[in-house]
């Protein structure tokens, strides 16, 4: 039978069962509930944060910028091409014929304006405005996965916060159920019931516990400043997070086939290919004729040092340039860009096969973290039934209170299990929606608005001078 302080130790256990029942409410629902409604974090507004701060978003929004410039750098094949000399100088004569003799000095100067207007150069003006577009097509592409990739990273960041805090409250919550059973067991060793070797037990177990604690800090510790490089800011009051499987395709056959079509790393490389296509026709343009008209006028003074004498000449000229052969180098050159296309083909297949497999692993992870949060909510049920009856037990002395608390604590190992399996499942339905090259601010409909980059292009595609960026830098 149990004697009335080992009684009275059962009901300081069971009392304590209140803390465990705050830290269970956590853990089932993988969230941490926001002290401040007002003033928490959702997952959409941590989300928008790194829209709109993140580092790696931003520099790359400048890339696709800069991008940008090659389109007026390449349409200036088409345009004139303008310079203007002058010239100033010192000039000595000294003339001497029959007995006669002429010497002075003047300062002869001049001035000078040419134009040059290209007619043709083998179409390497127009390919190379067709290859700078497919750069900066293949660089919105670009835009469009780091976008993907930070806010796939961003909810991540908040899931392992969520996840991270619920485990750090219930190893806390363990320690103080296994510092109570410390003390019993001391108790009871001191009257003679139990055996050194049983106070040793528990104090292992406790060291244990507050080892796995300080495991849970670190990981809180490391998420956060996870949170931090990603989002921007702290971390404080997070609010609940759900996963985002309505989003989904129906089955993973349809998520394929939408990611083989629309994901941005695919159309990146497409674009690839594109660019290294006119590179083969823009070095064959190399070995085509080229035809200039050169318009130019010319002003000197003290012309051949006569005093005085002023010269104004004006000519309007065509020029035409044809390669005979350069040592075989253009050759070269052509041969090794058919080659560099060939391999972007190849690396577009390779990138095919590769969002392929991911779209199927992420959606293998989804369906997995669907099963094991059902066999953590069982496995939770059968133990609070195991520890409700082993409680049962104990009041009739055919338990110890060693095996209640044992059984609490395998009851708080379920929950962190279970605590992992929801974070999980969250995490997983955003690695399905970037896997398909679908994760985006517009079709996660969040509050901001959404960067556009044809803004910036409109701005500079047609500037034909001018040092300014469109925002005055």
């Amino acid at each position: 039978m149990v004697d009335a302080s080992h009684q009275a130790a059962l009901s300081g256990i069971d009392l304590s069962r209140g803390r465990v029942a705050k830290a269970l409410a956590i853990a089932l629902v993988g969230w941490i509930a926001a002290a401040n409604p007002a003033g928490a974090e959702t997952m959409s507004s941590a989300l928008v944060r790194a829209y709109i701060g993140n580092p790696d978003m931003n520099q790359q929004r400048a890339g696709v910028r800069a991008q940008d410039e090659n389109i007026p750098r390449t349409t200036a094949g088409w345009r004139p091409q303008a310079s203007a000399t002058g010239q100033i100088g010192y000039n000595y004569q000294d003339f001497r014929q029959l007995g006669s003799r002429l010497n002075g000095s003047t300062a002869p100067s001049s001035i000078g304006l040419s134009v040059t207007q290209n007619l043709f150069n083998g179409n390497r003006t127009l390919n190379s405005v067709r290859q700078a577009e497919s750069g900066v097509f293949g660089a919105r592409e670009d835009l469009r996965n780091t976008e993907q990739n930070v806010l796939q990273n961003g909810a991540t960041a908040y899931m392992n916060v969520l996840r991270d805090t619920a485990v750090l409250e219930l190893r806390r919550n363990n320690i103080t159920v296994l510092e109570e059973q410390l003390r019993q067991t001391r108790d009871r060793f001191n009257v003679g019931e139990v055996t050194r070797t049983d106070v040793a037990q528990a104090e292992s177990s406790l060291a244990n516990s507050r080892s796995e604690y300080f495991v849970a800090q670190a990981n809180l510790q490391n998420s956060v400043a996870n949170f931090r490089q990603i989002i921007g800011v702290e971390p404080t009051r997070l609010e609940p997070a759900r996963t985002i499987e309505a989003l989904l395709p129906k089955n993973m056959n349809s998520a394929v086939a939408l990611a083989l079509e629309e994901h941005p790393a695919i159309q990146a490389v497409l674009h690839a290919v594109d660019q290294a296509e006119l590179q083969v026709k823009l070095v064959e343009g190399e070995l085509a004729p080229s035809v200039n008209i050169v318009g130019s006028v010319q002003r000197e003074t003290d012309y051949q040092g006569i005093r005085n004498s002023t010269l104004i000449n004006g000519q309007v000229v065509g020029q035409i340039s044809v390669p005979i052969y350069t040592g075989g180098e253009v050759y070269a050159r052509v041969r090794q860009a058919k080659e560099t296309l060939a391999q972007t083909r190849l690396q577009a297949d390779l990138q095919r096969d590769s969002i392929r497999a991911t779209v199927v692993s992420a959606y293998g992870q989804l369906d997995s973290s669907k099963a094991v949060i059902q066999s953590a909510k069982a496995a939770v049920k059968a133990a609070e039934i195991a520890l409700d009856g082993i409680r049962e037990e104990a009041k009739v002395g055919q338990r110890t209170t060693f095996d209640v608390l044992f059984a609490q604590q395998t009851l708080l190992n379920t929950r962190v299990s279970l605590v992992t399996a929801q974070r999980d499942r969250v995490v997983a339905s955003y690695n399905v929606m970037a896997a398909i090259g679908k994760l985006s601010v517009a079709n996660l409909s969040l509050s901001v608005a959404e960067y556009d980059p044809t803004i910036h292009f409109e701005q500079v595609k047609d500037k034909w001078i001018g040092l300014r960026t469109p925002d005055g830098r």
